[in-house]
């Protein structure tokens, strides 16, 4: 079995579709017809993760992520009829982890899936904690999705929260915008091409700016790199 997933669609003859294409590819699916029902199956941490739809009775999508944020990084991708780009923001801000609008070919979906399962966190695959990243002052918690500055805790989402891991891993090492897209927007993105430095630019008020240090760094031409943190006014 490829894994657990669950479905919050309301329309059912699309939730039957995708439930029999996931299990033609040998993934086990439950299926949830509204929000309350979705966020409770959801928060039971029998999932690998989540078809999230927005337009859905109960409660809406995104408020279902936004409370399913507060306990889980489950991976979930939106499902939505809505392609406006506010819709996009507010969907990948609130912590999806991807974003695909209807109609959609089932081929990219279930590129989408295995792509987000493959950036599981380790430690929901059965491996002790994947370990605290410390880079001077600045320590980032994968297994309970924590940031913390001089044990200060950190709002961040979700892509916020995935890009500075990402750097943190990479420590000293230059990444391209294409990786970081790559690995921290996951397969075939097709949104804004500055979405990085947008991202970027969020970590920075959040960690640089915020607490006079400098961890982020731009190399013109190639992409970004984290250091350890030096003060402003040295």
């Amino acid at each position: 079995m490829n894994g657990k997933i669950l479905i919050v669609e309301d329309e059912e003859k699309l939730a039957r579709f995708i439930e029999m294409e996931l299990q033609y590819e040998d993934y086990e699916v439950e299926k949830a017809g509204d929000g309350r029902t979705g966020l409770a199956l959801a928060q039971s941490d029998a999932f690998d993760l989540v078809l999230l739809d927005i337009m859905l009775p109960e409660l809406n999508g995104i408020e279902v992520l936004r409370r399913l944020r507060k306990t889980s990084a489950i991976p979930v991708i939106l499902l939505t009829a809505r392609d406006t780009v506010m819709d996009k923001v507010t969907g990948l801000d609130g912590g999806a982890d991807d974003y695909i609008t209807k109609p959609f070919a089932i081929e990219e979906l279930l590129a989408r899936i295995r792509a987000a399962l493959r950036k599981k966190p380790a430690s929901d695959s059965g491996q002790a904690d994947s370990g605290v990243l410390r880079i001077g002052r600045l320590a980032l918690d994968p297994a309970r999705h924590a940031v913390t500055m001089d044990d200060t805790p950190l709002e961040l989402t979700k892509r916020e929260f995935d890009l500075l891991q990402m750097l943190m891993e990479n420590k000293g090492i230059v990444l391209s915008r294409d990786r970081l897209l790559e690995q921290v927007w996951g397969y075939d993105y097709q949104g804004e091409t500055n979405a990085v430095d947008v991202y970027i630019r969020f970590l920075r008020s959040k960690i640089d700016d915020a607490f006079e240090v400098k961890y982020i760094y731009t190399v013109r031409g190639v992409g970004y790199t984290l250091r350890d943190g030096e003060s402003e006014h040295e």
